[in-house]
């Protein structure tokens, strides 16, 4: 069986590419096709046994791509058209920008693990209109309506839905008008180890764009005056770094050994914005830290309110300095083996034998005697009729 594994760009090793290496341990020898990507970060990743080929659309071709690639936005549907799978059996795309909308075959099984539709172009168009530039405002209304038609269009391709969070799977329904199985993301809770003491600080960590709200950390910490730390890069940390007072101190983007070693000291991690998952809060309770997130989205799904952290229900300096003054009273106690052990309820193992099941169970894999995986006369089973 020829597999490939469809994503959008690999350039850093986040949630998504995480997805994505723990489908190649799943299929080794498949090919994996992206729009642009940085070879030797994907190879970082890949599992050593990868022996499949690593191929590109005409975007990675484009000046500037590896820097500029959000700006080729447009032509990225057209990309994918062009990508010839005829001789792939299983198509596995990985989705939250154009991924899914390849041409297969007829008799191909297309399964789609949907990080979250488009958040630029459906529920966060209006809030990423606002803050771009007036070029962009001008553009992106004709660019973004034509990426709605293209994005649901596209959705009638995929065979099967997998949402990484109820929350995502919501949206699914709604936008796309299609059901989808959940299965959240892997994370590698046995890397962390939750018995080093803890220290007084606080932690933020994550890309610095505006959705991810470190802002709100920062002033909600610049008004206690309670150690902060932020970890991380992007477009808000010039600005961060004008507003921060002596108790925060902005890291910068980061190793993992010096991530793992603050998630497994700090007091705990804030998470004021709102994710579709969100791993990082995850890898904080398997490190021992309780959290403290916003109460919507992927949080609702991973933090137990007054067990491994705290909900704040707004998203506002308030709501956060009132949850930060509930754990600094010691209203919470928090126990780091409680914590480790719900993180391990989202570790990777769990998530490939789901995923394998679901696949499985698509391509009508049945279990010989023997308990090795025996498939049918290959034949299509009927697609996933819309809801």
């Amino acid at each position: 069986m020829k597999v490939a594994i469809i994503h959008y760009w690999w350039l850093s090793n986040r949630g998504g590419e995480a997805v994505c290496a723990a489908l190649f341990e799943l299929y080794p020898n498949a090919d994996l096709f992206v729009h642009v990507c940085n070879e030797e970060v994907v190879r970082q990743a890949l599992p050593a046994n990868f022996t499949g080929k690593i191929h590109t659309t005409f975007i990675s071709r484009l000046p500037g791509a590896k820097k500029h690639y959000q700006k080729y936005l447009p032509f990225m549907p057209l990309a994918s058209e062009q990508l010839d799978l005829s001789e792939y059996d299983l198509i596995l795309s990985s989705e939250s920008g154009p991924a899914k909308g390849v041409v297969t075959r007829p008799d191909a099984i297309h399964i789609c693990y949907c990080h979250s539709p488009m958040r630029y172009v459906w529920d966060m168009y209006h809030e990423y209109l606002g803050g771009a530039g007036r070029m962009i405002r001008t553009l992106f209304p004709l660019v973004a309506h034509w990426l709605r038609v293209w994005d649901r269009l596209s959705a009638d391709r995929v065979d099967h839905f997998i949402a990484n969070s109820s929350f995502v799977a919501a949206r699914i329904r709604k936008f796309y008008r299609r059901e989808a199985k959940v299965i959240f993301p892997p994370v590698n809770a046995g890397e962390f180890v939750a018995t080093e003491p803890r220290g007084d600080f606080y932690l933020c960590l994550g890309q610095l764009v505006a959705y991810k709200r470190a802002d709100l950390a920062v002033d909600a910490f610049n008004s206690l005056g309670l150690p902060l730390v932020v970890v991380g890069e992007g477009e808000l940390f010039e600005r961060l770094k004008g507003r921060v007072k002596p108790n925060v101190t902005l890291m910068g983007r980061q190793p993992f050994p010096v991530i793992k070693d603050l998630l497994q000291r700090c007091r705990g991690l804030v998470f004021p914005g709102m994710e579709d998952f969100g791993i990082v809060p995850v890898e904080a309770m398997a490190a021992g830290a309780p959290v403290i997130a916003f109460a919507k989205g992927g949080a609702l799904e991973t933090v137990i309110h007054g067990e491994t952290g705290v909900l704040f229900k707004e998203q506002t300096l308030e709501s956060l300095i009132e949850a930060i003054q509930r754990v600094e009273s010691g209203e919470f106690q928090f126990d780091p083996a409680r914590l480790h052990a719900h993180a391990e309820t989202f570790d990777k193992g769990l998530f490939k034998a789901q995923v394998q099941a679901f696949i499985d169970n698509a391509l009508g894999v049945t279990a010989a005697p023997a308990g090795h995986l025996q498939a049918p006369a290959p034949s299509a089973p009927e697609p996933t009729v819309p809801a």
